[in-house]
């Protein structure tokens, strides 16, 4: 694994990604084993399979905090291109990396990839894009465009309203008829949606 300290080291993206980060650390907390989650054991988040796949050979109970960080960098921000996100938005590329961390970076890569093509005004303002759940340089060009033609603080607004109601959509889909996912709803609801406030876009 790259080291985080050395890989954003230098500018301001640092204290960013570790604010999103520690934001994280703080709603998932510690080690947890529910019988009920089909993710397992996890500890600050990080599952057993994720943490397995990165080398970690130790028990869950003892996942050392750094080693998590490094995997959240690793596979929920440089990987899904939510870096460069963060860059444009601090706020959105939080909305992006949290929602990334509970459901998988490739939904909110397509939440964003819905909210932006809702908001080009049929394409009269930046070209529509592929949903594809790759957040690239196409996504990253309409989300600046939007930038420009909005403003920052209300570009920011727009997008987090919409990827936190495609977010809802999906924990209500999820939940339809599952008694067991239905058990994390309430945390859901109430750690996951709305968790960025719109005020941090200002």
């Amino acid at each position: 694994m790259a080291q985080l300290s050395t890989r954003v080291a230098g500018g301001g993206l640092t204290v960013v990604v570790l604010a999103i980060i520690a934001s994280i650390f703080n709603v998932e907390g510690g080690y947890v084993n529910d019988p009920r989650d089909p993710g397992g054991a996890t500890n600050h988040g990080v599952t057993e399979k994720v943490a397995r796949a990165h080398g970690y050979t130790g028990p869950m109970e003892n996942l050392p905090q750094d080693f998590a960080r490094q995997i959240f960098f690793d596979d929920y921000i440089k990987a899904p291109g939510f870096d460069r996100l963060i860059e444009l938005s601090g706020p959105v590329g939080e909305e992006a990396v949290d929602s990334g961390v509970n459901t998988g970076p490739a939904q909110p890569s397509r939440w964003l990839q819905i909210a932006l093509n809702s908001l080009n005004r049929q394409g009269r303002d930046y070209p529509e894009l592929k949903v594809d759940g790759q957040a690239g340089a196409k996504t990253m060009a309409a989300f600046s465009v939007l930038q420009k033609l909005r403003g920052r603080a209300e570009a920011c607004r727009m997008v987090i309203k919409l990827m936190d109601a495609q977010q809802a959509g999906h924990y209500l889909r999820l939940t339809e008829g599952n008694s067991t996912f239905e058990t994390f709803m309430p945390g859901w609801i109430i750690n996951r949606i709305g968790n960025v406030p719109l005020e941090k876009c200002a």
